[in-house]
């Protein structure tokens, strides 16, 4: 067996390809042989260190947490999930280790894949899909009806929030580089703006508006907002965590492997009112380059790296 994992915390020279054995089954975990795994932006954060007070300090430590493939064994009190079943899901921040042949993952956080959908586009779709349906339903209580702003629109967690709020029957506008508005709006994002708008054009319009990126400032979201209406911030930054505990309309998402959440979202893709654009997508013995390559150069096009076995 083989993963992508390091040995220290650092930049992408710290990655390998070395062979592993995996860890024995805790009573509620899965075996799953990976048919792809997605890439996040999450990842790179990780490796470097920037969450070792969750991660710890015990080596090697694995990449990877969005996957998709089939169930090669059960823990004692796996209940939901048998052998042979295909699923997809993510592990958690502490253990990870998708990029792999295998992958060990809790229950909770693995549902059962859709018949008619790949295992390329199953893999996409964990994390952003999770964390977009936590945003909006969880913390934003969207009704049908209701008017979203969704700024950054086309990242992985706007464009989910994009679809899955288009799907419950909310309007939906939001922002994106100005080159890109064209495909925006053929998502069905009307009005777009670019990412230096004027807040002030579209004040007390929306029920909900949801920072998928960090650059919004808050006032700019406040004055969009309707009055009882909300702001979710998904970057969990201490500043953000500070903010949520005060009174006021903002709230910070941290999001959470909530298996019927997870169901949701898979079902979502399954209808196809959830897809997410794949860029590019390499056998594991060629993702360390390709890994490298995305996190110093950014994506030659927009959509996700997968990594599949060979």
């Amino acid at each position: 067996m083989k993963r992508i994992q390091y040995h220290q915390y650092g930049g992408p020279e710290v990655m390998r390809l070395e062979e592993f054995e995996p860890a024995p089954l805790g009573p509620e975990e899965v075996l799953v042989r990976v048919r792809a795994a997605a890439v996040n932006p999450m990842d790179f954060g990780i490796r470097f260190g920037r969450m070792r007070h969750v991660t710890g300090r015990r080596f090697p430590r694995a990449m990877g947490h969005d996957f998709a493939g089939v169930v090669e064994a059960v823990g004692d009190r796996v209940t939901r999930l048998r052998v042979g079943d295909e699923v997809l899901g993510g592990t958690p921040i502490r253990s990870a280790g998708a990029f792999a042949d295998v992958v060990v993952a809790e229950e909770r956080g693995v549902v059962g894949k859709p018949g008619n959908l790949s295992f390329e586009a199953a893999a996409a779709i964990p994390t952003v899909g999770i964390t977009a349906w936590q945003a909006l339903i969880t913390k934003g209580k969207l009704r049908p009806g209701q008017a979203v702003f969704v700024h950054s629109c086309l990242g992985g967690v706007g464009r989910s929030a994009v679809q899955l709020a288009l799907a419950h029957r909310a309007t939906v506008a939001g922002s994106c580089r100005g080159t890109a508005r064209q495909e925006a709006l053929t998502l069905g994002v009307d009005p777009v703006v670019d990412f230096d708008f004027q807040p002030d054009a579209l004040a007390r319009r929306f029920d909900l508006v949801l920072l998928a990126a960090g650059t919004l400032p808050v006032k700019a979201a406040r004055t969009m907002l309707k009055p009882g209406g909300r702001i979710i911030g998904v970057l969990p930054t201490p500043a953000n965590l500070a903010r949520s505990v005060l009174p006021g309309p903002f709230h910070a998402l941290v999001a959470r492997p909530v298996t019927e959440d997870l169901e949701e979202v898979a079902r979502a893709a399954g209808q196809g009112t959830l897809r997410l654009p794949i860029a590019r997508t390499v056998p594991l013995s060629q993702a360390v380059p390709a890994l490298t390559e995305l996190e110093r150069n950014g994506p030659a096009k927009r959509g996700k790296l997968i990594i599949t076995p060979e």
